[in-house]
């Protein structure tokens, strides 16, 4: 695959002038707004609860669902085997999760920025109705996936050429998530940067048991690149590393198991995916994220998503850059539910 049909989030280099001209003035944004506080109030509500909240994992149910999600695989990669069972309050694989990604400075960035809040909620709702429509038996998690840090053509005060965003983008997104009942990633582009660093940057989100966490390679410059010069990665140890870090505060917190998710397209984003170590308090989902038409996504799911199994597997959907060579379309909950395994995330960009 040609890597001008792999740079997915050019587009986020682009509107870097946008970013740093509104962001200059809210550089020292770093307390938490009162909608962000009643959130955060609410949530601690939820957490002082959490054991009773919870129901206990049905691991019958649990292992007849993944061997559906492996949709008749014969070789016997899917479904993983030896993972461990969730602690209780999994969301996967008991429900699919559909996605909206992007960050509310840009419109180029996502279709969760692209329209104003209400259309964008009510255009979220449509596709879950699709994906409930194309597959009934699995109840559908709405979710709103927000890039939290992003990745910038400028080098910033310290030279690592990433942007976090203000608390308060943050809790806009919170509240925009309680109005539709959806669960809330925050997505990072580390640059030059790292996980280790960025991560822990956002636990009094994380602490939240509705806030999960996305992870993306492709802007993970470990050889001091400028991100969108070439496709970055991660080792094992990384996603390791956030793996630990969140089942460490589904322990502290008494939360529900994170969601993790790991963004893919090409082989070497992802190295040594045998070493990727699961947890019961995390669940790992790795992201098909190229775009282009359907024969070549569907190439990268098998080449890249499909014979490295680590939990779960997900799938991006563009709604502009899938349809860029006529006259093809953006691939359809009934097609996506043929592959195998079956995508148990769904993000549309």
């Amino acid at each position: 695959m040609r890597f001008k049909n792999l740079l997915l989030s050019s587009s986020i280099l682009l509107s870097s002038v946008l970013l740093l001209s509104y962001c200059t003035e809210n550089s020292k944004a770093g307390k938490t707004t009162t909608a962000g506080a009643k959130a955060a109030a609410s949530t601690e509500d939820t957490i002082a609860t959490g054991k009773s909240t919870y129901a206990p994992i049905d691991t019958a149910k649990y292992d007849s669902l993944n061997v559906r999600l492996a949709n008749g695989d014969t070789t016997g990669r899917w479904p993983v085997k030896n993972q461990p069972y969730p602690v209780a309050g999994a969301i996967l694989p008991y429900k699919r999760v559909v996605a909206f990604y992007g960050n509310l400075f840009s419109k180029k960035m996502g279709i969760l920025g692209e329209l104003p809040p209400k259309e964008m909620l009510a255009k979220l709702k449509t596709e879950v109705k699709a994906w409930e429509k194309a597959d009934p038996n699995t109840p559908v998690q709405p979710a709103l996936h927000y890039i939290a840090v992003v990745a910038q053509g400028d080098g910033g005060a310290d030279g690592k050429y990433r942007y976090r965003m203000p608390s308060k983008q943050i809790d806009t997104v919170l509240s925009l998530a309680k109005r539709s009942n959806s669960i809330v990633f925050l997505d990072v582009q580390v640059a030059l940067s790292d996980i280790q660093t960025e991560l822990p940057k956002l636990e009094k989100y994380l602490m939240m048991p509705q806030v999960h966490f996305g992870m993306d390679p492709e802007f993970s410059m470990k050889d001091g690149s400028r991100p969108g010069k070439k496709i970055g990665t991660y080792d094992a140890t990384d996603i390791n590393f956030a793996s630990e870090y969140l089942a460490g505060l589904v322990k502290k917190y008494n939360l529900p198991p994170k969601i993790l998710v790991v963004h893919r397209f090409t082989r070497k984003m992802v190295t040594n995916y045998k070493n990727i170590k699961l947890r019961p308090e995390v669940q790992v989902v790795i992201d098909m994220d190229g775009w282009g038409e359907p024969t070549l996504k569907l190439g990268t799911y098998r080449n890249h998503i499909y014979p490295e199994p680590v939990q779960f597997t997900g799938f991006k959907l563009f709604y502009k850059n899938d349809l860029k060579k006529s006259p093809h379309h953006m691939l359809t909950p009934q097609e996506l539910l043929k592959y195998k395994p079956q995508p148990i995330y769904i993000q549309y960009q």
